[in-house]
């Protein structure tokens, strides 16, 4: 019931971003900035405040656990949407990539707490370096290594922000409370303007045609039925004390289609707006998948 209150309340935040843009109260240009907050200082916020942790054995394994479970699930996500769509180069990014950044992280926090965002910091660095490289070669046609640009990495937000938490809690270096409350009270942003870019998204969105585009469903069906399922499988392999480290995971890859296939369609000059029916019409199925992948995951584990 938790994970289901904390996603009908993402929806009306949606809602509340959609309503905003209708009434010309976020214009396009707004909704970029919205973007650039969540990108540059929400996200980070997040993933640094994942890290403050105390460093003990039990999360020295567990980030290396989490890693190589993260790399071995992106591959299998990435795989499977490849053969399902092989002449459909947006269907096939958007069914690799979940959204578990903007999408993820509020889930993770309403239902394993705040100390298990630690184990999914992975996950999403190895994602955005997926999406950059795999993702750009699905798009253009190009060879994965033109797309790799490792100094354009290195100063990504998210790549920044986990090389801090990295040292953060490595070293235990203690922080002044004004400092940990800053980066709790703009963490808390993530998840409002996260769902106003879901909402934005909607609101220039054709509704009809989004409805009668079959291969949306098509998406929607690998990334959040397919692939969790698969991913609810591998990670049952893993020891049931390592519980928080499989929930965080298994909810990384539910999550709906990551919006920046969208940002990466518009970027590449594809089409744009198909990209941005996936993420919209897997955001809406995800209240009833999300729940119950959880719920199969539990019965399994």
């Amino acid at each position: 019931m938790i994970l289901v209150r904390q996603i009908l309340q993402m929806f009306l935040l949606g809602g509340l971003g959609f309503a905003l843009y209708k009434g010309k109260k976020i214009t396009p240009e707004g909704s970029r900035t919205l973007g650039n907050i969540l990108i540059y200082a929400a996200l980070p916020a997040v993933i640094i405040n994942g890290f403050l942790v105390e460093r003990t054995d039990e999360h020295l394994w567990g980030i290396l656990y989490s890693a190589v479970a993260a790399a071995i699930l992106l591959l299998l996500s990435a795989g499977v949407s490849r053969a399902c769509f092989r002449k459909d180069p947006i269907a096939a990014f958007a069914g690799a990539f979940s959204n578990p950044g903007f999408f993820g992280v509020p889930l993770i926090l309403a239902t394993a707490g705040q100390g298990a965002v630690f184990y999914v910091a992975s996950f999403i660095a190895f994602l955005n370096v997926g999406q950059w490289t795999y993702g750009v070669s699905l798009l253009t046609g190009q060879p994965i290594r033109q797309g790799f640009q490792p100094k354009k990495l290195i100063r990504a937000p998210f790549m920044i922000a986990i090389l801090v938490g990295l040292f953060l809690f490595l070293t235990q270096m203690p922080l002044p409370s004004v400092v940990t409350g800053c980066l709790s009270t703009v963490a808390s942003l993530n998840t409002p303007l996260a769902m106003f870019t879901v909402g934005v998204y909607l609101a220039q969105t054709d509704i009809r045609r989004m409805f009668r585009r079959v291969s949306n469903y098509l998406v929607a069906a690998v990334r959040l039925l397919a692939v969790p399922v698969l991913s609810a499988l591998l990670l049952s392999l893993l020891p049931a004390e390592m519980m928080d480290m499989k929930m965080a995971l298994l909810l990384a890859t539910a999550c709906p289609v990551g919006s920046n296939v969208a940002v990466y369609a518009q970027l590449h000059g594809k089409d744009f707006s198909y990209a941005v029916e996936t993420v919209v019409i897997s955001t809406l199925f995800s209240i009833l998948t999300i729940p119950a992948i959880v719920w199969i995951a539990q019965q399994v584990w």
